[in-house]
């Protein structure tokens, strides 16, 4: 069951590629909050629990190229690893 007040609004958030950090934020400064992604994906799509939501990236960051390793890493949670 989907617990609306469970939803982090502000946490620190790191993306990692092959160990070095090309992203450190705060969830606070989503355009759209994540209780406001998942809202609005959870009328398309019947999201389950360890769904993982993309939502995309600041410009500049840069590509990630095959074989790289991209980690992210938000306060509270255990790290998310994907190999390109």
């Amino acid at each position: 069951m989907f617990f609306p007040h469970h939803i982090p609004s502000q946490r620190a958030i790191t993306l990692e590629v092959d160990g070095g950090i090309r992203q450190s934020s705060d969830l606070t400064h989503l355009i759209w909050s994540v209780g406001e992604v998942i809202a609005n994906l959870s009328t398309l799509f019947e999201l389950q629990p360890g769904d993982i939501i993309f939502t995309g990236t600041p410009e500049g960051v840069g590509p990630v190229k095959g074989g790289q390793t991209m980690t992210v890493r938000i306060a509270g949670l255990p790290p998310l690893a994907v190999r390109a």
